[in-house]
């Protein structure tokens, strides 16, 4: 059985790390109980980072339950998104969905970001303003 980890280095880790998404989201992905906001980076690879409040999801084990789904969607699909810092918040709503519903929906947002990502890519490529660093 191979192994299949989670680095650090895919994981937004500190409060500068979200502050940079959340001060001026590229992309932003609404979906049924879920938001992404996203921007490019510079590091050469796709991070994420998981924002799961008590507020919008009560119990811890459904909060974790959405988290742990999340992550296990992202580091299959990582591989094929650009260059991303994704934050990924849990709205009301997303303890009421199923495994595989969730699955789908989350799915449905890497497509979305990826193609919103090369319009986005292709939009701004003249003026020199795509990734500010």
């Amino acid at each position: 059985m191979s192994r299949q980890g989670f680095p650090r280095s895919l994981r937004l880790l500190n409060a500068g790390d979200f502050r940079y998404v959340f001060a001026q989201a590229d992309l932003k992905v609404h979906a049924k109980g879920m938001l992404a906001l996203a921007r490019f980076n510079s590091c050469g690879h796709t991070r994420i980072g998981l924002v799961a409040g008590k507020k919008n999801v009560k119990l811890a084990v459904q909060r974790n339950r959405f988290k742990r789904l999340a992550r296990e969607s992202f580091r299959l699909r990582q591989q094929q998104l650009p260059t991303l810092d994704i934050v990924l918040l849990a709205r009301r709503g997303v303890d009421d969905l199923d495994n595989a519903t969730l699955q789908r929906q989350l799915h449905g947002m890497w497509k979305r970001l990826q193609r919103d990502a090369r319009r986005f890519d292709t939009a701004s490529a003249p003026t020199g303003t795509k990734r500010d660093a």
